[in-house]
């Protein structure tokens, strides 16, 4: 019994500990200068280095070229020494990335991990700026706001959009009520709204009286009520951003109202709800169609954002790939797999039997979604990345950069990803003035790399990129983010994935010796 008492000792002073650890970043300095690296600004410029960069506090003061690619830095051109400095030859510079659908998922949520175990993987990422749009009590997130924009917490900082109808006492069956629960959030200093959906007079008071009281809203627009309002009627509606894909294909149908549901459906049914929704694209109108245009042409009209969270659902066209990724052992706390695991009461963990033809379907519906992502790009829409991470084997983080590669994947350029992680978001989020790109005057927000993430996205995986050592013959990992920095306060990237490695540790240890060891994945094959 000692040992099982030791290590559940140490997991309870672990996870105690993690809940509201103060920060663990060191600064902001009197003045932090940012030596010799290659600049990626966010704003779509190309690389240029070396350069150097001088913070003063929590602000950008000086940008400054200090020579030229393969000759030594003249030292004359340099600026004069700050209290902490932090060579970054031979390193990129870009900016803070934003993750603009982030969860905490606070102990009670199912998941059941750590705060601090969340936003260590998402500062370890790069990622400073975090939109939640979460539901439970609005106080609490708002809190963390307060305490992130203090820098008391390691976290990022947080722009807070409550569900639509949570904190308010009672239901939501008017107009009126939508209304004054807009105005019961905005005082209550919320950033924007998250919406599921809503009767339609009830959404449309609500996105008036958001526009009124200054407020931003996304929205995932579930099955349940898309057929009464798709993204493009609230998009017109006053809606500012949407979540994932719902409800777009529906705006895109030509020769049907609601989708063609299996006779059988019920969308409690987590296997029903993800199977069919890949095989809803194919129901839409063909990519560039007259009707297809029409649809992308007036959202850009309204300057609508799309966050897609494509990683969201990764798992649905390879679910081996997701569930065994190679992060997955060391920073994936056991908790999480519990919930991942396949049950009929748990959201997102529908592969009850999830079959070839299942992940057929979902590769046609990438194939369209990304087709219309990339198109809408390239029409000058505002395409931001979210990661919706601690579910379906998305992990904090990790996650996030799987996004970027998505992105990729759809056609963007690397310099276009960058730019939706970064400038882009902080378009959405209405703090492009302070946040997003590397640029003299806004805050100091950085993400500092040992290799070039333009050339391999996986660089800034925390667990980095394959990669043959010529000189020594060995495979290596290279890359992984070296520094973040949030307001001028700077974040040892390794460190924090380390404090992760040691709580899930700790958890695994504590498991193993109170039941044995719990299976990673599904193995036991009935013969």
């Amino acid at each position: 019994m000692r040992p099982l008492f030791l290590a559940l000792c140490l997991l309870a002073s672990t996870l105690a500990a993690a809940q509201e650890a103060p920060s663990v970043g060191e600064g902001p300095y009197q003045r932090l200068v940012l030596r010799g690296g290659t600049m990626i600004d966010g704003a779509g410029a190309p690389p240029i280095g070396p350069v150097d960069i001088v913070v003063e506090g929590n602000r950008i003061v000086e940008i400054r070229n200090v020579g030229y690619p393969g000759l030594p830095i003249d030292p004359t051109r340099r600026p004069a020494p700050g209290d902490r400095e932090i060579d970054a030859s031979g390193m990129y510079i870009l900016p803070g990335f934003v993750d603009m659908h982030g969860h905490t998922h606070r102990p009670g949520s199912g998941q059941d991990v750590p705060v601090d175990y969340v936003r260590k993987l998402w500062l370890a990422h790069g990622i400073t700026t975090t939109r939640e749009p979460s539901g439970g009590d609005p106080d609490w997130l708002l809190e963390q706001k307060r305490l992130s924009t203090e820098n008391a917490i390691t976290a990022p900082r947080f722009y807070t959009y409550p569900v639509f109808g949570s904190g308010f006492g009672r239901p939501i069956t008017t107009p009126e009520d939508a209304r004054e629960w807009v105005r019961f959030i905005a005082a209550k200093g919320a950033d924007g709204i998250k919406f599921f959906g809503a009767p339609p007079p009830i959404m449309r008071a609500a996105l008036d009286e958001m526009t009124k009281q200054g407020l931003k809203g996304t929205e995932h627009h579930a099955q349940l009520d898309v057929t009464r309002m798709n993204v493009l009627q609230t998009a017109t509606a006053g809606l500012t951003s949407m979540e994932h894909w719902y409800g777009l294909p529906e705006a895109l149908f030509e020769d049907r109202v609601i989708q063609h549901y299996r006779l059988d459906y019920n969308y409690l049914n987590e296997a029903h709800r993800f199977s069919e929704a890949g095989k809803l694209w194919k129901q839409a109108a063909k990519p560039f169609s007259p009707h297809w245009n029409a649809v992308m042409d007036s959202l850009l009209a309204l300057d609508f954002t799309i966050d897609p969270t494509m990683v969201a659902y990764l798992a649905s066209r390879d679910l081996d790939a997701q569930q065994r990724r190679p992060w997955h052992s060391e920073y994936t706390m056991p908790s999480l797999w519990r919930f991942y695991r396949p049950g009929r009461a748990a959201h997102g963990s529908y592969w009850f039997y999830w079959t070839t033809e299942n992940e057929m379907d979902w590769k046609e519906n990438y194939r369209l979604w990304m087709t219309f992502l990339n198109e809408y790009k390239n029409r000058g829409g505002r395409v931001t990345l979210g990661s919706d991470s601690g579910y379906i084997y998305n992990l904090y983080g990790f996650g996030y950069i799987q996004e970027m590669e998505l992105l990729r994947e759809a056609g963007f350029h690397p310099l276009e990803v960058i730019r939706s992680a970064t400038i882009l978001a902080a378009e959405a989020l209405g703090a492009d003035d302070e946040i997003g790109s590397i640029q003299v005057g806004k805050r100091a927000d950085f993400v500092i790399v040992p290799e070039n993430p333009l050339e391999n996205l996986k660089v800034l995986y925390g667990t980095g990129a394959v990669k043959l050592n010529d000189e020594t013959g060995e495979v290596e990992r290279v890359g992984g983010v070296r520094w973040t920095i949030k307001d001028g306060i700077v974040f040892d990237a390794r460190q924090l994935l380390e404090d992760v490695r040691q709580m899930v540790d700790a958890a695994k240890a504590a498991e193993e010796l109170q039941a044995g060891p719990m299976p990673m994945f599904i193995e036991t094959i009935k013969r």
